[in-house]
């Protein structure tokens, strides 16, 4: 018989324990920059994408990017990675 300490975590509504969280954004979002321009935890939160960034920044590839542009963020999916370096800009991932 498995024990219960076992047991316990594969029941619903435990929290995951050490879970990242992120704050997520768009492609799509970035469109409102032009082109060489940086993309980073400030400049996100002066075009009003991010109000209270509480957690690091993750960049997902939904929607496209037709301007060359340097994104500094916490983490990339591929697929944003592979998008934001076909147009031309560049992925730099920093720490917090």
């Amino acid at each position: 018989q498995m024990p219960l300490y076992r047991r316990v975590p594969k029941l619903k509504h435990f929290e995951i324990i050490n879970q990242k969280n992120f704050s997520i954004v768009n492609l799509t979002k970035l469109k409102e920059f032009k082109d060489n321009e940086t993309v980073n935890l400030d400049s996100l939160v002066k075009k009003g994408l991010l109000f209270k960034p509480k957690f690091p920044i993750k960049i997902l590839g939904k929607g496209e990017v037709k301007v060359k542009l340097k994104v500094q963020a916490h983490a990339f999916t591929k697929v944003a990675k592979e998008k934001i370096e076909a147009a031309g800009g560049s992925c730099e991932i920093i720490n917090k």
